[in-house]
């Protein structure tokens, strides 16, 4: 066993699961969510549900973290007795929060600091925070929990439709799926994060429904062949479609592990709109 003092700390986009955050004593570092008039800490004093009923009105913009907080973070975590820190973030191809954070960590002292960028989104990104949780809660030593973390990013995947692309659109993430904007065909594009952990289009159905259904197509055949891995099913205000989803999934994967579902956080419903349905799934070392 292990006697290095190791903490974990994530960002608010990696969404990982409050019951999680306990569990392994994550340090949380919170991305803004800015309206025109006022400013808010994703998850703190915003909800997800207030950002949905408020769209109408004006759809806020995102801000990585500022310096000053990622540096109050890492003081905090110092003062509990940590000597060593795995940040994960979301995908380097998504924000400034995996540079933001490499950047303080090189110039921290007190603190060795090692930066998981997942290449990844969402609970996709946040299943590495929980199994560096459970390596630690195992024994693994610092060097080894950093290295099997690097050598298993494409082990997490998740699959998502949106409702519209238009907030994806506006809020610049677009990536590679925006030659699908504004279709008349009404084709709805699966999106995945690609290798270098920017959005794209994995697969295109027409309607609502049948997208679903390939989004839950393409989470089994990512699941195949491997005898354990951890699943979710996630969703933005779609939470009916989230159960039908739920209802059908979970018996064709037999080798699950832990289960994680519910609403995303506000900052990523910021950049998906209402009616995000997303599949995640993490494969488990044998």
């Amino acid at each position: 066993m292990t006697k290095e003092k190791i903490a974990i700390l994530t960002d608010t986009c990696c969404d990982v699961p409050k019951e999680y955050v306990e569990k392994y004593h994550m340090y949380v570092l919170p991305l803004k969510i800015i309206y025109h008039d006022q400013e808010y800490i994703d998850g703190v004093n915003i909800t997800a549900r207030e950002i949905y009923d408020r769209l109408d009105q004006e759809i806020p913009k995102s801000s990585l973290p500022d310096g000053e907080t990622i540096i109050r973070l890492f003081d905090q975590i110092k003062q509990d007795g940590y000597d060593k820190v795995i940040a994960v973030t979301l995908s380097s191809g998504l924000s400034g929060t995996y540079n933001m954070v490499s950047l303080i960590a090189r110039e921290y002292e007190g603190l060795d600091i090692s930066v998981l960028d997942t290449k990844n989104i969402a609970i996709g990104a946040g299943f590495h925070a929980i199994q560096a949780g459970r390596y630690i809660e195992q024994g693994f030593d610092f060097k080894t929990v950093c290295e099997k973390l690097s050598l298993e990013i494409k082990d997490s995947r998740v699959f998502f439709v949106v409702k519209t692309l238009e907030y994806l659109q506006k809020g610049g993430r677009i990536g590679l799926v925006a030659s699908l904007f504004g279709n008349a065909l009404n084709l709805k594009p699966i999106i995945s994060c690609n290798d270098e952990g920017i959005y794209y289009t994995v697969s295109k159905v027409r309607g609502r429904s049948q997208s679903i259904h390939k989004t839950m197509d393409l989470a089994l055949k990512f699941a195949a062949g491997h005898k354990k891995y951890d699943v979710a099913i996630v969703h933005g205000d779609g939470l009916q479609d989230a159960e039908h989803v739920k209802e059908i999934l979970l018996p064709k994967l037999s080798g699950r592990e832990a289960l994680i579902e519910g609403q995303i956080s506000p900052v990523l419903g910021v950049h998906t709109g209402p009616g995000l349905i997303g599949i995640g799934i993490h494969f488990i070392e044998e």
